[in-house]
């Protein structure tokens, strides 16, 4: 989910001879890796799952400071982990609310020290910027673990998370090398196309409905609605994502995951179509049952 990942509709000469393959091989390579480490703890649930979704939080905490300060800013790592961690101990246990407090805590107290200097010195956006780092770590911590918690379809539910959102991603690539096209949004991404975001919709769709009928889920219907907006909602969050690297001259969020970047750059959709689901369920069955909020209706 870098800049130049996808590849949809640029450089198709040559690309597979050279620098493209390489890093395809190296995504390829990446997902073969993490892909069951993740359906595995998925699967495990309880603190295998939320142990798996806070290092991921606290990696993307890290990139997120780094990425905005220039350095990793001691002080706004520490109170960030701090956020994280109660909410970790919050989720735990059950305590939904307590978990999303404690990330809104931190994020305010992070605009404070921000502002007042210790972030992005002479920026006026620095108590802005260092704010949203304990949010989009918290809420890439909140979304699937929240979700998952549920012990009769917290698993249907991430899998149809998953599901939906890997395969926008997929489809989005295929589809955009394939056809290619006008850009999607080139002052952002000189690589996504429109055909790319339409096949990713598609793929999207048809991910999520084939979990959602693989787990036996009554309301299709419902289900392919839901996929097709949370599909939506992993575009933009990549872009949004793409959008930051931009403002901060950066390619990668970092380096950590061969062929892929940084943790943001892999889980940019993915963390905005999990709170989004997670929110939908709340907002449908309440606070005690996310997962049935999403899939039953």
């Amino acid at each position: 989910m870098t800049l130049p990942d996808r590849g949809e509709g640029a450089g198709r000469g040559n690309w597979w001879a050279g620098a493209g393959r390489r890093n395809l091989l190296l995504r390829i390579a990446s997902g073969v890796v993490l892909a069951p480490l993740v359906l595995a703890a998925a699967y495990l649930g309880g603190w295998f799952f939320l142990i798996l979704c806070g290092l991921a939080a606290g990696g993307i905490l890290w990139e997120w400071t780094r990425l905005v300060t220039g350095r990793s800013d001691p002080r706004l790592l520490a109170l960030g982990s701090l956020a994280l961690a109660a909410a970790f101990a919050f989720a735990g246990t059950g305590e939904a609310l307590g978990a999303a407090l404690a990330i809104m805590l931190g994020a305010i107290l992070a605009g404070v020290l921000g502002s007042a200097g210790s972030a992005t010195p002479g920026s006026r956006a620095g108590g802005i910027w260092a704010a949203g780092g304990v949010f989009y770590a918290g809420i890439a911590f909140l979304g699937p673990a929240l979700l998952r918690r549920d012990p009769e379809l917290g698993l249907a539910a991430f899998l149809f998370l998953a599901a939906t959102v890997w395969m926008t991603d997929i489809s989005a690539y295929a589809t955009g090398r394939a056809i290619g096209g006008p850009l999607l949004w080139p002052q952002v991404s000189p690589n996504k196309t429109w055909a790319g975001a339409i096949g990713g919709l598609v793929g999207g769709v048809a991910g999520g409905t084939l979990v959602a009928y693989a787990s036996g889920i009554r309301g299709l219907a419902a289900a392919g609605v839901i996929a097709l907006l949370l599909s939506a909602l992993a575009q933009v969050g990549d872009l949004v994502e793409s959008a930051i690297k931009r403002r901060f001259g950066a390619k990668d969020a970092s380096q950590l995951i061969p062929g892929h970047g940084g943790l943001m750059d892999r889980l940019d959709g993915f963390l905005v179509a999990a709170i989004a689901a997670l929110l939908i369920g709340i907002l449908h069955r309440g606070m005690a049952a996310p997962a049935h909020g999403l899939l039953v209706w």
